[in-house]
């Protein structure tokens, strides 16, 4: 965040600033969900729901999920929320008692430690490598496993690295004791191969999902999350403290989403796909080339050991000198000290011109 925040400072000023940095789809809304929310607004929708969420999203929750992957879900069983972050709050807070584990790959998504440690919950961190596609070893995993352990989190296709867990490391994973907390957030953005839901593996798993990447409605704040039974009712009791209900003409854009926008999503990812062979085609010209391709997500995680073992830094020299906004690797664990994210959510003349420029960067370096 600091540097997306000097990055808009920057350009506030004038300066000719390119991000590279941002997780976030540059496009807009589906118009399908844009006018049912509008039309919510008009009929003055705008009252308390019912405190899982409408009733009718969380059926259309259910049959997505059934047509996709095949599982069998009720929606009893899902919670609406407002994005996935209080998804993953309401899901800890149901799971952990103080002291209790979560197992997280390194490097991860910022925020997940952030989500345990709150509730008083300890990270067991396991540290995943590029040649191993920063896949779980489910041997290692099975290692670090004591009664405190309450779950293993997965994230796939990941970010930062946009990989894929594949198959038989879910299933050995799904074997183990611990609960199963997958984030499927960018389920929907897979341009090789495809996305597995938790869910498919195993019935002991809690699903966070949301409206957010696929469908580029992050500033709708959408998600919900799929839980075993038993845990439904206190996170439910969580929400009505914590937050009531869902906004109910955000609920409806989500419906009309689910029912109309797969046209909006498969043009959205052709888009991102085109994009992602321009950034490895780019990233590859000045250099910086990952060991395998990713196969969804929007976003290349670089080594740039070569250059620099303070990823913080590069990136902050990478914004003053080449005007260009990148992640450091670092903000994903110490595990990712030594790289950069590169994110596509951009067009492809930003993306060409960015990446230009961090060439010109670090051929400074040399």
């Amino acid at each position: 965040m600091d540097i997306l925040e000097l990055s808009e400072k920057m350009r506030n000023a004038g300066e000719d600033v390119i991000s590279l940095s941002i997780g976030e789809p540059d496009f807009p809304p589906p118009d399908c969900a844009k006018l049912a929310c509008i039309e919510a607004l008009q009929k003055d929708n705008t009252k308390y729901t019912h405190s899982q969420g409408l009733l009718e999203l969380r059926e259309e929750i259910a049959l997505h999920y059934h047509k996709k992957y095949g599982v069998n879900i009720s929606p009893e069983q899902i919670l609406v929320t407002a994005g996935s972050s209080p998804a993953f709050f309401l899901c800890f807070a149901a799971l952990l008692n103080p002291g209790d584990k979560v197992i997280l790959p390194d490097p991860h998504y910022a925020c997940y430690p952030s989500f345990v440690e709150f509730l008083d919950g300890k990270c067991t961190l396991i540290r995943v490598k590029e040649k191993d596609r920063f896949h779980y070893d489910p041997h290692q995993v099975k290692k670090r496993i004591d009664a405190k352990t309450k779950a293993i989190l997965i994230n796939s296709p990941a970010n930062p690295t946009g990989y894929l867990i594949p198959d038989k490391t879910f299933s050995k994973l799904a074997q183990l004791k611990p609960y199963l907390v997958s984030d499927e957030i960018y389920h929907g953005l897979v341009y090789q191969g495809h996305e597995r839901s938790a869910l498919e593996f195993t019935d002991r798993a809690f699903v966070i999902n949301g409206f957010s990447k696929a469908y580029s409605m992050t500033g709708f704040r959408l998600g919900y999350v799929i839980a075993p039974p038993e845990f439904m009712r206190p996170m439910q009791k969580i929400q009505q403290n914590f937050y009531i209900s869902v906004n109910p003409f955000v609920q409806m854009a989500g419906i009309a989403a689910l029912r109309k926008a797969a046209p909006d999503v498969e043009r959205m990812k052709n888009i991102f796909a085109a994009r992602k062979k321009i950034t490895l085609e780019s990233l590859a010209k000045i250099g910086l080339k990952p060991l395998s391709e990713p196969e969804g997500a929007f976003y290349i995680f670089v080594n740039i050991q070569q250059y620099s073992n303070d990823s913080f830094q590069f990136a902050f020299d990478c914004l003053k000198k080449a005007k260009v906004g990148i992640s450091p690797g670092i903000d994903f664990g110490k595990g990712g000290e030594g790289y950069i994210r590169i994110s596509y959510a951009n067009s492809i003349e930003n993306i060409r011109e960015g990446i230009k420029r961090l060439g010109t960067y670090i051929a400074k370096m040399k």
